[in-house]
């Protein structure tokens, strides 16, 4: 695996986004839970939208393209496109259960303005 990555002819850090140890365990689990024929993959993905201006965007995926960026965390795929890794670059993935709650978070350190819901960021 190499140290950096090349999206639209320019090199950036190797990924675009980390799974916490957290995070990569309840993602397998959530996968083994799926029962699918093929294998799935987490794909992570920036939509415009929400009313920062970006939304995050995470689905199950068994199909990967040419060009996506992909890692894997703890024998999880984790599959990103070119466009999206721009904005998640340095990106960790965390989940997180407790009293007040369990769910995912992605901390953005290129977000320099996010939503109250936590979901949207510019």
């Amino acid at each position: 695996m190499s140290d950096t990555i090349t999206i639209r002819g320019r090199t950036q850090a190797v990924d675009p986004i980390t799974l916490s140890d957290g995070a990569a365990a309840k993602v397998a689990e959530l996968i083994a839970a799926e029962d699918a024929d093929e294998a799935l993959a987490l794909r992570v993905a920036v939509k415009p939208g929400g009313c920062s201006g970006f939304n995050y965007d995470m689905y199950f995926d068994s199909e990967v393209a040419d060009d996506d960026v992909v890692r894997e965390f703890a024998g999880v795929k984790v599959v990103v496109d070119p466009q999206s890794a721009e904005l998640l670059t340095g990106s960790t993935l965390e989940y997180t259960d407790s009293l007040q709650g369990a769910g995912f978070h992605i901390t953005n350190p290129n977000a320099s303005r996010t939503c109250g819901c936590g979901n949207s960021f510019s």
